[in-house]
């Protein structure tokens, strides 16, 4: 009994040792991830208040109601913004990861 369970973890460790290989890059992976997931949240929220605030109330005069409006605009292009870099770089990432893979 006690030989197949020694048996049985030895045939385990082989794959695990592989994939601990690609921990770089998934580690790489998350990183992006988190980085664009903060900025998707962050940017079009600060965006919004500071140009409703300081561009479109202070700067430009515009009524609160207009203001809204604009700051919002300003928002959704942020956030489609954000989003294009983060297709951008994913899509360099696996390109690079692909070229790579094809060197070895």
């Amino acid at each position: 009994m006690q030989n197949s369970d020694v048996a049985s973890l030895g045939s385990r460790s082989g794959p695990v040792s592989d994939s601990r290989g690609n921990d770089g890059s998934l580690i790489a992976v998350l990183k992006t991830l988190l980085f664009f997931t903060i900025l998707m949240v962050t940017l079009p929220i600060g965006l919004y208040f500071a140009s409703k605030k300081y561009l479109f109330e202070g700067s430009l005069g515009y009524s609160s109601n207009d203001s809204y409006f604009y700051g919002a605009i300003l928002a959704v292009i942020a956030v489609h913004v954000v989003l294009a870099l983060f297709v951008y770089v994913a899509w360099n990432e696996g390109s690079r990861q692909s070229r790579e893979g094809k060197q070895d």
